[in-house]
């Protein structure tokens, strides 16, 4: 049977994103490509990339999740209300939306490797200071230079992906990063609630000093520029902001973003959320609660090495997003009826089920509106990684106190904005990506 254009385009794509990662492994390694220790090298220098990336975009998650067991702690030790040691949480969140914003362009302009080595050494010191910081409108400070600095972890990650592949290989090894990074949050309140067993939660911003540190040292000795001079931007703010205008006036760009941010919402509302109504609604405890999270967030992992390692490449992009998109819908409508009382009083099994769909779901939608994105934008990933960064945590960050509008008794304003978001995400994607007018 002979093949389709859009097969035959894809596998070009492939074979040229595989072409040029060789290339740059062999050349970072000093082996001549096509020799078996070129081959070893290669192998070797993907997965310590892989590592190395999923590391960066883990150190977020990280950072905002190891010191949600010590809230009670800091509120009691800086005499403080919980509503203002709240806002250190929400700057470390800021922070990571805005600092995506400056960060991107930097790194479209001095490369991958400067900008992200700086993030790191002024993530470090301001992690320090959190560990001394006597007061709480020092510690809200420096967790809001915290999140900016953090932020470079995130947004040059997805770049060195684009920078390195194309096409298939890109939707793989964003799936490989969701494995990686899907994990932090699960085990950070673990590794947190054990740091507290032996010290008091400054030894959590010690623990995250460390791993920093040792990030740093990582991203230095081994992660080599993927950005070589000839592609870099050479203007200033203004040529930045121009860029991302830019990209912003490209549709097909501004629907994968805005559905994924979306998508992200959905997730973040069900973050946001979950505590109260599986606890507080259904009567769980907080054991349960932890169990029913860490199911939910496994569901997401696997169906995202699904999607890497069995989807992409046997059947397009564009098809495995829109099928994720549709089940996140069904889920969120589902909910929607269970928690309205439509099928009269339902228990936590079928809700918990339906949040386990859903969450499963998006292993689905957020790396292939990703790689979707990333791929119309060879020519400024930094940029282009930042507007999708700072989209999904500002979108997310809107979304989630809708989830308690009604007070703590109801669970029905969670599954409204998870709807909402889910249908917003699909009307994007068909509204302005057009997947049919376009070879996948």
């Amino acid at each position: 049977m002979p093949e389709s254009g859009a097969s035959r385009a894809q596998q070009e794509r492939t074979h040229i994103s595989t072409t040029r990662t060789v290339a740059a492994e062999s050349a970072a390694t000093g082996t001549p490509p096509g020799s078996p220790a070129a081959a070893d090298a290669a192998r070797r220098t993907g997965l310590l990339v892989t590592l190395v990336l999923g590391g960066l975009t883990a150190l977020p998650p990280l950072s905002m999740d190891m010191y949600l067991p010590a809230l009670p702690a800091v509120t009691e030790s800086l005499q403080a209300s919980a509503a203002t040691v709240q806002l250190t949480l929400t700057a470390c969140l800021t922070g990571m939306a805005l600092g995506q914003v400056v960060v991107g362009p930097m790194s479209d302009r001095w490369g991958r490797r400067r900008p992200l080595l700086l993030g790191m050494i002024i993530y470090v010191v301001a992690t320090a200071i959190c560990v001394f910081a006597p007061t709480t409108e020092l510690l809200i400070g420096f967790r809001l230079l915290q999140g900016l600095a953090g932020a470079a972890g995130i947004v040059i990650a997805r770049a060195v992906v684009r920078d390195m592949y194309d096409g298939v290989e890109m939707a793989r090894f964003f799936s490989t990063l969701m494995l990686i990074s899907g994990v932090a949050p699960i085990v950070a309140p673990l590794i947190g609630g054990q740091v507290l067993r032996f010290t008091d939660w400054r030894g959590i911003f010690a623990v995250l000093t460390v791993v920093g540190v040792v990030l740093t040292l990582v991203v230095w000795k081994w992660l080599h520029e993927t950005l070589p001079p000839q592609d870099r931007h050479t203007g200033g703010i203004g040529d930045a902001l121009r860029t991302m205008r830019g990209l912003l006036a490209d549709r097909v760009f501004t629907g994968y973003m805005i559905a994924g941010s979306l998508a992200f919402a959905a997730l973040f509302s069900y973050v946001s959320a979950s505590p109260f109504v599986v606890q507080e609604i259904y009567g769980a405890s907080p054991q349960t609660f932890s169990l029913l999270f860490g199911i939910n967030s496994v569901g997401l992992i696997v169906v995202g090495q699904i999607n890497g390692r069995m989807l992409v490449g046997r059947i397009s992009l564009d098809k495995a997003l829109a099928f994720g998109l549709s089940v996140i819908v069904l889920a969120a409508a589902a909910l929607l009826l269970m928690t309205s009382g439509v099928f009269g009083h339902v228990g936590l099994v079928p809700v918990a089920a339906g949040l386990f769909v859903l969450m499963s779901a998006m292993g689905l939608a957020m790396p292939n509106t990703n790689a979707q994105a990333l791929m119309r934008t060879k020519h400024a990933a930094g940029s282009a990684s930042a507007l999708l960064g700072t989209s999904s945590f500002l979108i997310g960050a809107v979304a989630s106190p809708l989830v308690g509008i009604a007070g703590e008794g109801t669970a029905v304003p969670m599954a409204v904005v998870q709807l909402v978001c889910a249908v917003g995400a699909m009307a994007c994607f068909l509204g302005l990506c057009r997947p049919w007018q376009r070879v996948s």
